[in-house]
């Protein structure tokens, strides 16, 4: 069992990462269109809540240095809005692309949105697959409990959640990568019927610069180029 001191580690450990990256993510000049180069699969990235695409660099960098296209959407901002607004949102984005076999990466929030999208509005199969890092699948216990609607949404019985805990025929499609602990989601990200990594660690950002989460990613966006 892992001890109460080693959490709080993590946990000093994963704020530093986030704080780290999201400064990172204010003075970065790189722009969406900087990643839409690469002859292989395209690879789509959607950030968690209060995150910007740019959040997302541990992932988007090596993803793209294979030689995925990667595609963002900046209109999304901090990602604070309903997750079905999100979902059709980057739907619309690849049908303006015309892209097919679209891999989903995404963080926290990010995953709910994609599976959202790929269980209720890809009627052409357009989206291959999704690796979600650190996604509540199964909400959070403490959701109900914050005082912003925003998170209230993580709840276990809102009603996005129970709808996409029903959808199951989509799990099969995705891959489910998280720490053994997570400060944010004490139930963890399991989902029934997909590919679930639980990683020697714990945290709910820093698993996404972790060398396996990028392996995987490249493995999963090479099975499907």
């Amino acid at each position: 069992m892992t001890s109460v001191a080693r959490k709080l580690g993590w946990w000093v450990e994963d704020y530093a990462f986030a704080a780290y990256w999201q400064v990172r993510a204010l003075v970065w000049r790189k722009r969406e269109g900087d990643y839409l180069s690469g002859e292989l699969s395209p690879v789509l990235v959607i950030p968690g809540i209060w995150e910007t695409w740019g959040f997302m660099r541990s992932l988007i960098d090596p993803v793209h240095a294979a030689g995925h296209p990667v595609y963002v959407l900046p209109s999304l901002r901090r990602n604070n809005r309903p997750v079905s607004a999100s979902a059709a949102a980057i739907v619309e984005l690849v049908a303006e692309k015309n892209l097919r076999d679209v891999l989903i990466v995404a963080h926290s929030k990010g995953g709910l949105i994609g599976k959202y999208a790929m269980a209720m509005l890809d009627d052409t199969r357009c989206f291959s697959g999704m690796v979600a890092v650190s996604t509540p699948f199964s909400g959070s216990r403490y959701a109900p409990y914050l005082l912003l609607s925003s998170l209230r949404a993580f709840s276990p019985r809102d009603p996005t959640t129970e709808l996409l805990g029903a959808s199951l025929e989509v799990n099969a499609r995705i891959v489910s990568i998280y720490g053994e602990f997570d400060p944010h989601i004490p139930e963890g990200s399991e989902l029934p019927g997909a590919r679930n990594i639980v990683l020697p660690t714990g945290g709910h950002f820093r698993v996404l610069a972790r060398p396996e989460t990028i392996a995987t990613v490249l493995e999963v966006a090479s099975a499907t180029a």
